[in-house]
Formats: C-alpha cells, structure tokens, sequence
C-alpha cells in the first residue's frame, strides 16, 4: 500500500480521494494536531482519510523501528468524526504489522491505562483535547507511561512525509469490550472518602461526560452534573477548564446549589480545573501549590515538576519549604512534564493548563483529570475543618492572569519567540529597566519567563498545539504591577506585525 503524499489538496474531488493529505505543521512538539475541517467551513482541511491512513502506516513503522512489539492500544474522543479517523488509523497501523487492541469511545487517561490493564507496550488516542470542532490529532507513546516527544515526533513526520515505510504481514485487530467499566473500577479501588462533598461535574459536553459523574458519585460525592449529556457540537463552549467561560458556568452552578466544589473536565478528561465553593476560579497552578502541601505533608521531602507558566508560590511558600518540598521548572507540555517527572523521580507534576501527573503511590505517571479531582477530594477529606476556599486563602496572595493566547501562524510563531528571548537578554546585559524595574533571572527552557526584583514575572511561549503564542504574567505585589508586566511583555511582542488579539486578558 503507497500513497502520494501531499500538503494541500482540495475537498470534494478525486486527489483528496485518492492522495494522503498531511500538512507538516501537525506533527507538533509532543502529539499531533490538524485542521479536519467540517460542512461549511471556510478554513480547508490539512488532513483526510487516506493522509489518515498514511499517518498509521508511519506510527507502525516508528514503533517496529523503536524496538517496540507490536501491540498498540487505540481509543477515540466524542466528536462526529473521530471513530472515522480511528478507524483509519487502524487500517494504516495494521497495514505495518501492528496489533491492535481498540477499546472504543474513550479519555486519553483511559488509553494510558490500557497500556498497563492490557499488558501493551504503545497507544495511539485519536482526540484534539480541547481545540475547537473541526480538529483532530493523535496522541501517542511507546514507552508507558510516556508520550512522545520532538525526537519521535520528528522521527514520525519524516517517515510519513517522505513514504517510508515498512509494511508488515501479521497486522491484527481485537476490540476490547466493556473497558470503561475496568477504568473505572481502577480508578475509584480504595478511594472511598468519609466527608460529605456536593460537588459540581462540569464536562462541557465531551467526552468526560460519561466517565466524572459517576466516578465521584462511587467515592462518595453527591455530584451536581453540569453539561455531561454527549454533544459533538459542544453548544455551550468548549470543554476547556482554562477557558473563562466554562470556569464561569461552572462558578455559576456553584454558587447556585452551594456545592462544596466545582470540577472541570476538558474534552478528552485528561485535565481537570477548580472552582472553590464560595466561587472562585483557581487556577490549575495553584491548585497544584494546595495539592504540593497535602502531598508533601503525608510524604515529607517529595520532588515536584511545575511548567514554566505556573506560580511562583511552588519556589518561595512557607509550607512547602517546612515539608522539604523541592520544585523543578520545566517546559511546557503534557510530554515534557510526564518525562521530568520520571526523569526526577518526582512523586507529582503540575502544568497551569490543568494537566496534573501523580506518581506511585497516587497514580502511575500519566496525566488522568478524574485521578486529579480523586486527589483533591481526599485533600478536602484530610482538612475535615476547611472549605476549598479556607485552602486557597491559606495560600500568600499573588495577583496571576489566565492564559493568554494571541494568534500567530505555526509557521511564525517560533521565530517570533526567539526575538523575544533576544530582546529579553539584550535588556538584562545591559542593565535597563523593563516594566519599572531591573530584570533578576530569565528562565529560557521554554520560550522566556522574565523575572522583576519584587518576583513580578511574565511569560511568552509558543503553543505547542495550536497557532497561538501563550502569555502569563504574576505578581506577589499587587495588580498593578501585574498590569505592567503584561504591558511590557505585550510591548515587545507588538514589535511583530504577526502577532494577533488575545483570545481574552484579564
């Protein structure tokens, strides 16, 4: 089986019928991403089926190369046309000899999960997480419980860019059913709570929708259920517990029923976000801050990864320091912080986007939102006294923006960071102020994060995912010195006619 292998072909005629359309710019630092495209849209597709099948027949060429066997695990999110994709995926895997265990409509942690349950060394999860309808993507690993990352996915674009691959006799197929009830079973083993919580599930009509209500309500939470019902079209927002509107419906329903706890699933239920029972929205990186106290105090001396956007409360908190807690920056992104975590051995990692991963003896590596809401109802569990909010006051205030993310081409966006890191250390070598004061430290391991003598700091980063910069900014001074971090940091960056709006500020 060949394919011709092209970056642009139009819909609704012969070549994107029988060529494999793949644009380079999806095969992302650490999964892969593409513009599918749906009835109407304007945007043209950067991926069809036949690029689909290209993209399987490259996976299963990568992971024989690796040294891998060749049992792979495959799942699929709720959106109209992922079981298409997964299925075509499938054909291309088992067109190079891979074997594989598809175990149907399923969450990205569920997948991960499968690698151990079923005894299989790689997994391919056809899910865009929480990009808007019209996307699709893949994410992939072949050393549980890691995914990849730019090494291999370099490795895999070459292959299917170029049509190298090694087809294989013995390719198989087996569906597993029933393996969201073994999920499951796993997940809430032992996990019995003894408080009472009312607890708000908000899953913005993904997929998580059929997975969070009930693994709360079977460790003992009365669950409030919030947007669960299964909708491809996502009528209200998208599944993204970052994003200021969901963390407001969620507010909103909170304060409606006087929950104890508002918990929110993205699209794939790999992240889970927090907003307190008196309605406030925090962020994933304080609740990580809040999560590194409970931890540490039941396991004194504990290493943790946090991402370059998160707080720097991790650094410089009381509690933390008197339990030992040590905290390593790292690079943005659900495959760097999984590897550094088991790099350190570190017993959790936090990233602010609301991925969270647990070590033994919380979890197995991978990042699971369901496991992260388990453990912070057995923080709340532990502080039978304190409500959500009494936690997150005991934290020192800093003033933190959300994330922000103006556009920028996947083509431009990484030249433009490294402008911006260029000028950040012009600045600091030569001694000038920025934002009213003198830069002490630049953090470069991923994209910049600038930080000021009173510890203001702000971030400029390309995503990973989608053609978009990220900027955050915080202060432990006062709004207003977060006000002008941001406007120097926004300052610097509109010296790149490619950069675009924010999708929202603060």
């Amino acid at each position: 089986m060949t394919f011709k292998i092209v970056t642009e072909a139009r819909p609704n005629t012969f070549a994107f019928e029988t060529e494999a359309l793949v644009k380079p710019s999806g095969f992302r630092e650490y999964d892969a991403r593409w513009w599918f495209g749906h009835p109407g849209s304007p945007q043209p597709p950067e991926l069809n089926l036949v690029g689909v099948q290209a993209l399987g027949m490259g996976l299963g060429t990568l992971i024989r190369r690796l040294g891998v066997g060749p049992g792979i695990v495959t799942g699929h999110d709720f959106r109209s046309y992922s079981l298409s994709i997964k299925l075509a995926l499938v054909s291309g895997l088992m067109a190079a000899g891979a074997k594989v265990r598809d175990i149907g409509l399923a969450l990205s942690p569920m997948a991960y999960f499968a690698q151990f349950a079923l005894d299989v060394p790689s997994v391919a999860m056809v899910t865009a997480s929480h990009n808007e309808n019209g996307w699709t993507g893949v994410k992939m690993g072949a050393q549980r419980p890691l995914t990849f990352g730019p090494e291999e996915m370099a490795s895999l674009r070459d292959i299917v860019l170029g049509g190298d691959f090694d087809l294989a006799d013995g390719g198989s197929y087996e569906f597993v059913p029933d393996f969201r009830a073994a999920y499951m079973d796993d997940l809430v083993s032992g996990e019995r709570i003894s408080r009472k919580l009312k607890v708000v599930a908000a899953c913005g009509n993904g997929t998580a929708g059929a997975f969070a209500p009930e693994v709360l309500k079977r460790i003992g939470c009365e669950v409030v259920p919030l947007d669960v019902e299964l909708d491809h079209t996502f009528p209200r927002y998208n599944p993204n517990p970052e994003d200021m509107a969901m963390l407001h419906a969620i507010r909103d329903k909170v304060l409606e029923t006087g929950a104890d706890i508002g918990l929110g699933f993205d699209g794939d239920g790999d992240r889970c976000g927090v907003v307190d029972n008196e309605g406030h929205e925090i962020f994933a990186d304080k609740v990580g801050v809040m999560l590194a106290r409970d931890i540490s105090g039941e396991h004194p001396g504990s290493a943790f990864v946090v991402d370059v956007k998160s707080t720097g409360l991790f650094n410089t908190d009381d509690v933390l320091r008197r339990n030992g807690a040590r905290t390593d920056y790292w690079k943005t992104g659900h495959s760097y912080i999984k590897r550094r975590v088991a790099e350190l051995g570190a017993i959790a990692g936090f990233e602010k986007s609301g991925h969270f991963f647990f070590n033994p003896p919380i979890g197995r590596g991978y990042d699971d939102g369901l496991v992260t809401a388990i453990a912070i109802c057995r923080m709340l569990d532990r502080n039978p006294g304190k409500s959500m909010a009494d936690l997150y006051r005991d934290l020192p205030l800093t003033y933190g923006s959300p994330t922000m993310s103006p556009h920028c081409d996947d083509d431009k966006k990484y030249g433009v960071v490294e402008r911006v890191v260029a000028d950040f250390r012009t600045l600091r070598e030569r001694g000038e102020v920025f934002a009213g004061q003198k830069i002490v430290d630049l953090v470069t391991v991923n994209g910049v994060r600038v930080v000021a003598q009173d510890g203001t700091w702000g971030l400029v980063r390309a995503s990973s995912n989608k053609p978009e910069l990220v900027v955050v900014v915080e202060s432990p001074v006062s709004a207003e010195r977060r006000q002008q971090m941001f406007e120097g940091l926004d300052t610097v960056l509109r010296r790149s006619p490619e950069v675009g709006p924010y999708n929202q500020t603060f």
